[in-house]
């Protein structure tokens, strides 16, 4: 793994400005293409250009598919309509070469697709930019081997041979019928150790297990849940009729599920999009004033709570006020944490909300008795009195119950409003348990207050 450190590139850029290209050709060539893609993250537009020009054609494409979105399409721009041809629609799987292609000026595209020498390859891929973006069709690749069910092994073995020229990893042989449905697969096992003559009929040979497909038109969130379910490492996509059209590897999956990761994560943290550190102020401040805000109007909601109670003859209540609004918010977060992962694993639905909510309720309560005991005791010893100390446990018990149940109520509906339910992980849950915390805290000290003088 390549440390990407200062010396480095001042000597990637030392080499640029002497023209010592063959050395600098040498350097990078030496590099994985994910690291020459990381290389080309920390440098200038110029430098990365400079150096892209300097690999060969098949280092060239691999880097594409490497590169971060943002960086591929400032340097796509870049490029003449002669380089996307020959390095992106010749160079790249069909399913990277049309996501290098989407972050490009359609007219740009249908130059450099004019300049590719096999038009039928250059139509799969725009026949894949047609595809709904985030659907399972516009993340498949075309290049897959497939076998027709009536073929013989000897047949099929040619074709396989001729099919595999264009796949970089065979994980399935696909049977089809001969109107292209999807039948079943074949194991490379079975096609040579089960056939008992090259004459023998696929048919007879393709495995028996259900076959595991995704229509093209599906969310990419079915097709990981899929893959992940039954631990697949490819999954065929068909049409609405099982015309087998591609397959989804395993490791797009994989890049949608690190995507979607980091998705929820800045959500549950407070931001609204997608940025990184090296984003401009602007950007970044966009990104995050949203949720500040809301945070803030929450602030004000938490002073109006404490304004309209009379604290002035209840002072020492104000002592418990961090207590009471930490607690309430943490355990919304953890309730509703809990929800979120159940939601993504498909383990839960709207279909047990009921059974949720009571197991959350049961929860809430045993750690909230527990919690408000030990706050009981605790302000006790430390000479609080019975008032007080009563107010504390009591609102303790309140709060840590509803916020256990707002925390898991939020997420599922959330869910089912086909809104990302991570945006309940984050300040949302904690800003509305803040102010429900304090409301209960203070209702229940003017209660104790009343009954016990």
């Amino acid at each position: 793994m390549l440390e990407l450190t200062k010396e480095f590139l001042d000597q990637l850029r030392l080499q640029i400005e002497d023209g010592r290209d063959v050395e600098l050709a040498a350097v990078v060539g030496e590099l994985h293409p994910k690291d020459v893609a990381d290389v080309f993250d920390a440098l200038k537009r110029e430098e990365v250009l400079y150096i892209y020009r300097l690999l060969d054609s098949d280092s060239r494409s691999e880097v594409i598919s490497e590169m971060e979105e943002d960086i591929r399409e400032e340097l796509l721009s870049s490029l003449s309509s002669k380089e996307i041809a020959e390095d992106v629609i010749e160079g790249l799987d069909s399913d990277d070469a049309a996501d290098a292609l989407a972050d490009l000026p359609e007219a740009k595209v249908e130059e450099a697709v004019r300049l590719v020498d096999d038009q039928a390859s250059a139509s799969e891929v725009l026949e894949l930019l047609n595809y709904e973006e985030g659907s399972a069709g516009a993340m498949m690749a075309v290049e897959l081997v497939k076998v027709q069910e009536d073929w013989t092994v000897a047949s099929a073995i040619r074709e396989i041979r001729s099919q595999a020229s264009d796949v970089a990893n065979i994980y399935t042989i696909y049977v089809v019928d001969e109107s292209g449905r999807l039948n079943g697969r074949l194991s490379l096992k079975s096609l040579l150790l089960n056939a008992s003559s090259a004459r023998s009929i696929l048919r007879d040979l393709k495995d028996d297990v259900e076959m595991v497909s995704v229509e093209a038109h599906e969310s990419e969130e079915v097709v990981v849940k899929m893959m992940e379910r039954y631990d697949l490492v490819a999954l065929p996509v068909v049409d609405a009729s099982g015309i087998l059209l591609g397959r989804i590897t395993i490791d797009d999956a994989v890049d949608v599920m690190i995507e979607d990761a980091e998705r929820d994560y800045q959500l549950a943290s407070g931001i609204s999009e997608d940025v990184e550190g090296k984003d401009s102020v602007w950007t970044l401040t966009r990104a995050r004033l949203p949720w500040l805000l809301i945070g803030l109007g929450g602030g004000v909601g938490g002073a109006y709570v404490i304004g309209a109670f009379d604290i002035e003859n209840n002072p020492e209540m104000a002592l418990f006020i961090p207590l009471i609004a930490a607690m309430g918010g943490n355990v919304g977060v953890q309730s509703s944490a809990i929800v979120v992962q159940g939601l993504a694993s498909a383990s839960m639905n709207m279909g047990n909300l009921a059974g949720r909510l009571l197991k959350e309720l049961s929860v809430g309560m045993l750690n909230g008795l527990i919690c408000s005991a030990v706050i009981f005791l605790t302000s006790l010893l430390l000479g609080f009195g019975w008032n007080l100390s009563t107010t504390v446990s009591a609102s303790l018990l309140c709060v840590i119950v509803f916020a256990a149940l707002f925390g898991a109520f939020v997420p599922l509906m959330l869910d089912k409003r086909n809104i990302d339910p991570a945006l309940a992980t984050g300040p949302f849950i904690t800003t509305a348990n803040d102010i429900m915390g304090l409301i209960i805290y203070f209702s229940i000290g003017s209660l104790v207050a009343t009954w016990m003088p």
